[in-house]
Parts: C-alpha cells; sequence; structure tokens
C-alpha cells in the first residue's frame, strides 16, 4: 500500500470512529505529550533516575507486550524492548511493515491493530502516519503507547529529552532550550515544544523559512506566555543556550517542498560555533544524525546525545513501570 493512501485510509477512519466511541473502554495510554501533567511528567522522571541509579523490578512478570513497528526505528524499539525485558516481561511484534498482513495481504489498520490487542497486554506503536496512535486507542481493549505517529508526535522521546535536560541543568523551569533544523516535520521537536510549555522554558527557533514551526504550535506557545523567537543561524543566541536541541532533515516527510533544501545545509553546528557557548551547554539530538552533527563534537564536554540515547532504557522502564502498577 503506497504511503499516501495509508496516510488517506487512517484519516477517514479516525474521522469515522469518532462519531462511534460511546462504548470504547477507558484504559490509560499515552499518545501525545499532552495525555500527562507536569506532576505526572516530574514523576515519570524521578522514577527513571531510580531505575538509572539500578533499581530492579519486574513490574512486568507475566506480561506479553506487543512492539508494533510499522516504520524503522533503532532507538525507540530496543530501548523499548530492553526496558520490558528488564521489568521481566517478554515481547511480540514486528520491526517493518513489510511482514505484516496491512502490508501484504491488504488488511486494514483497524483490524490488524484489533487483532493484535488480542495478543498482548499493551502495544508500543510506530506508525508513517498523523493519527494512527490515537485511532489505535479507539479500537484496541489493551493500552498503547505512541512510539511514533508521522510527523506528529513522540511523547517517549520527549520524556527522555527532558530527563536529560534535567540530569544535566539541575532543573526544567526557564531552561533557555535552542531549537535547530526541521522544525516543521520533526514530531519529536513538536512533542518537546508542548512539553517546554509547562516549564515555562525559553525557546529559540534555528530553521530556514520552509522548516519552521507549523502555526499551531506557535499558537499554543502564545496562549500560554511562553517566550520564542526565530533566529536565522545558531550564531547569534549560542551564548544564551543552556541545551541546544538538534534534528535531521526528515526528507522522507516531504511535501511540496524543495527534494534538496540545499539551504537548510547550513543549519548544524561547528566547533567554531561552540567556542562562545556557555560552560553548561549540553546537545541533544534524538538520532540518527547527518551533516548537523559532525563527529569532532562527540568528543566535547558539551556532547549529550549518546547519555540521552541510553536514557530512554530508564525512561521507558519507569513509564511501564506505572502503567502496570
Amino acid at each position: 500500500m503506497q504511503y499516501n493512501t495509508h496516510t488517506q485510509q487512517i484519516a477517514n477512519d479516525i474521522s469515522n470512529i469518532n462519531n462511534d466511541n460511546d462504548n470504547q473502554p477507558v484504559i490509560k495510554n499515552l499518545i501525545s505529550i499532552n495525555d500527562l501533567t507536569k506532576d505526572e511528567i516530574l514523576s515519570i522522571l524521578a522514577l527513571a533516575l531510580q531505575f538509572k541509579n539500578g533499581m530492579v523490578k519486574n513490574t512486568l512478570s507475566g506480561k506479553i507486550i506487543a512492539a508494533c513497528f510499522f516504520e524503522a526505528s533503532t532507538r525507540t524499539r530496543l530501548s523499548f524492548e530492553s526496558a520490558i525485558l528488564r521489568l521481566g516481561g517478554r515481547v511480540i511484534g514486528f520491526a517493518n511493515n513489510d511482514s505484516t498482513s496491512l502490508a501484504a495481504k491488504g488488511e486494514s489498520f483497524i483490524d490488524t491493530m484489533k487483532v493484535i490487542s488480542g495478543y498482548a497486554d499493551a502495544i508500543i506503536l510506530r506508525h508513517p502516519a498523523d493519527g494512527a496512535a490515537r485511532l489505535a486507542s479507539e479500537v484496541c481493549s489493551v493500552p498503547i503507547i505512541n512510539a511514533g505517529d508521522g510527523a506528529n508526535q513522540h511523547p517517549t522521546q520527549t520524556l527522555l529529552d527532558l530527563f536529560s535536560i534535567l540530569e544535566t541543568q539541575g532543573q526544567l523551569d526557564e531552561v533557555h532550550l535552542g531549537i535547530m533544523g526541521d522544525l516543521r516535520h520533526s514530531r519529536t521537536v513538536h512533542s518537546l515544544i508542548r512539553a517546554a510549555q509547562l516549564f515555562n522554558m525559553k525557546l529559540y527557533f534555528i530553521a530556514p523559512k520552509f522548516l519552521r514551526v507549523p502555526d499551531e504550535q506557535l499558537l499554543g506557545l502564545k496562549q500560554c506566555g511562553i517566550q520564542y523567537s526565530y533566529h536565522d543561524t545558531a550564531n547569534e543566541i549560542i551564548d544564551r543556550l543552556d541545551c541546544l536541541y538538534l534534528t535531521r532533515l526528515q526528507k522522507e516527510r516531504f511535501i511540496n517542498l524543495p527534494d534538496s533544501p540545499d539551504s537548510s545545509m547550513e543549519y548544524g553546528i561547528t566547533m567554531q560555533l561552540l567556542s562562545t557557548a556557555k560552560p553548561n551547554l549540553k546537545i541533544l539530538h534524538p538520532l540518527p544524525r547527518q551533516s548537523e552533527l559532525p563527529v569532532e563534537i562527540d568528543n566535547t564536554p558539551y556532547a549529550h546525545y549518546f547519555i540521552q540515547a541510553q536514557n530512554g532504557l530508564y525512561v521507558r522502564q519507569a513509564l511501564l513501570d506505572i502503567l502496570f502498577t
């Protein structure tokens, strides 16, 4: 099934299901970072720290978790699977869409998810279509955890991003956060911006005009009174930042945009740029990286992205522990 056709199917299914959800069971899901309050986020981060410090629990003993990845993943899938195993659970699922009946035999997404929900105690779902996780939560009888849906949301990535900011800065409130790169298509950015509103962060957006944050997200920032500004280069504000969050170009999601946006390739960092950075600056990146993050940065005290990726294990352990406690 072609990507655009598949995306349209999900959109139509969401529209239809919204008119028939009175009898759906009330279950706990994590579809958007907006599903969590500030206190709930802090509770997850506090528990994640305990896991990082060596706490061992067997919360998922006797539980089977389905990891359903209709889109490629390395860090999210493996950290979730590791978290499940470390909590005493078992994992079923798949790592790509090609091996499913949806792709090979034309089964509908709704039917696929209903069937899987009968095999597992929870479903971790990644899908290329915006809204797929929300739709799955409407039709499944078990909790759904959104592991990234299109260019929409990636709430567990945001939790580990917040954990990484907290452990490097000692606080989340009023942190000066720069976000650079493809801000239009990056689901990690979209979720992080929403979370930043809870902690009154000062946001600095660094991106070409055609890759800037969608208008609806800017409206949310304005309504919450969050300070933000746009910048053509990081040179203008590097000396103000506590954290700089980089993203790669999401070329797989480009629609009606230049195929080779050469002007955006300058939106990366260099050793020269870091010469004026604050001593406490930490560079974050959801990975995988491209030319925006040179390998020479890896050995500087500013690099925190590999530790950030490892933090995904502890945060996802914490989330699963809370979900099943």
